[in-house]
C-alpha cells in the first residue's frame, strides 16, 4: 500500500512559483499576489510547493518558503520607510567619484534587514523548500543554494548573494570565503533552473510552474548614435538591462511546458527601468501595474492553479 501512495504522489501535480530580479519593480509581483489571495481565500505559501527566486526575487520567494508571510506582509519590507534603510548611498559615491567608481549603496542597510527577517535560520529550515542562485566570480561559475543540497547556508547569505546587483551593491562575500554577486546575471528569469531541481526535490515531473516578472523596458534605444558609444554611453543607454534580458527564457519555457507554464508580465510602460528609482511617483506606477497584471492575468491564473 506504501509503494502506491508513493507512486501516487510522484504524479500528483505540484506547483512552483518563479520570481524574477527587477529591485523595486519587484514590488508588481506583490500586488498580484495579494490580489491572488484575497480572491483564492489562500496563502501564497500554502498554493505552492516549492519557490524560487534570483536577486531581488530571491528575498521575496524566501519570505514565502522560509516564514509563510502573507504577501501584504511581504510587501511591507519594499515600504518606502525600508527601501531608504536598504539604498542608503554610499560615501564614496557621493563624496569622491564624479563617475561611478564604487558600489551605489553600501551595504549596512540591506544586511539588517535580511538579519531582522531571518536572522540566522538556515535554508533546511525553510516550511518549503527554496532555490535561488549566485555567480562566483572568482570560480567563474553559477552557484546554486537550495534547501537540500546546501542545507547548512544561512539564508540571509544565500539572498545578500543572490541580490549584490554589480554596481549597486559591494560583492558579498559568504562563509567560506567564496565571493558572489546577484544570480541575474545568470539569468534574470528563475523558472529552468528552479524546474530542473524541482524535479529532484519535488521527486516529480509533473510540475507546474508561475513564472512573474519584473516589467519589460521597451524604449527604443538610438541606433544610430549606438555606433559611437564607449563604456559610459553604453551604461547610459542601459547596457545592464540589455545584458538581463531573459525573455528567451520565457519563449523557451513556454515550448517545453505549455499548459503547465504561465508568465506573467508586461511593458514597463512609464515605469523607471532603474532598480532603485523609490520615489513616491515611481512606486505608484509599479503598484498600477500589479493591478493591471491582475486585470489581465487574474482568472487565467485562478484557472491555471486549480486545474
Amino acid at each position: 500500500m506504501k509503494n502506491f501512495f508513493d507512486f501516487l504522489y510522484k504524479f500528483n501535480n505540484k506547483k512552483i512559483i518563479c520570481l524574477d530580479g527587477g529591485g523595486v519593480r519587484t514590488i508588481a509581483s506583490m500586488v498580484f499576489l495579494k490580489k491572488l489571495e484575497a480572491e483564492s481565500g489562500q496563502k501564497i505559501s500554502d498554493i505552492f510547493d516549492m519557490f524560487v527566486g534570483t536577486s531581488a526575487g530571491a528575498f521575496n520567494a524566501a519570505c514565502f518558503a522560509f516564514g509563510g508571510f502573507s504577501a501584504a506582509k511581504v510587501k511591507t519590507f519594499w515600504s518606502e520607510r525600508y527601501l531608504e534603510k536598504i539604498m542608503k548611498k554610499s560615501f564614496f559615491r557621493d563624496k569622491v567619484s564624479l563617475i561611478q567608481a564604487r558600489p551605489r549603496y553600501d551595504n549596512k542597510g540591506r544586511l539588517e534587514l535580511l538579519d531582522e527577517v531571518f536572522s540566522n535560520y538556515t535554508l533546511n529550515e525553510t516550511k518549503k523548500p527554496f532555490l535561488t542562485f549566485a555567480y562566483d566570480i572568482e570560480k567563474r561559475t553559477n552557484a546554486i543554494f537550495n534547501s537540500v543540497d546546501t542545507p547548512d547556508i544561512l539564508l540571509k547569505d544565500a539572498i545578500a548573494a543572490s541580490s549584490a546587483a554589480p554596481m549597486y551593491f559591494p560583492t558579498h562575500q559568504m562563509a567560506d570565503n567564496s565571493w558572489m554577486i546577484d544570480g541575474s546575471v545568470i539569468t534574470n528569469n528563475p523558472t529552468m533552473i528552479g524546474y530542473s531541481y524541482a524535479r529532484k526535490i519535488l521527486d516529480t515531473n509533473n510540475i507546474k510552474i508561475l513564472s512573474i516578472g519584473s516589467g519589460k523596458p521597451t524604449n527604443k534605444i538610438d541606433g544610430e548614435a549606438s555606433k559611437n558609444w564607449g563604456g559610459v554611453g553604453w551604461l547610459r543607454n542601459d547596457i545592464m538591462g540589455m545584458l538581463l534580458d531573459s525573455e528567451i527564457h520565457n519563449e523557451i519555457s513556454k515550448d517545453i511546458f505549455n499548459e503547465n507554464y504561465l508568465r506573467i508580465n508586461s511593458s514597463l510602460g512609464s515605469i523607471n527601468r532603474l532598480l532603485d528609482d523609490g520615489s513616491h511617483e515611481n512606486l505608484e506606477k509599479i503598484h498600477l501595474m500589479g493591478m493591471e497584471w491582475w486585470s489581465t492575468f487574474g482568472e487565467e491564473t485562478i484557472k491555471f492553479l486549480d486545474g
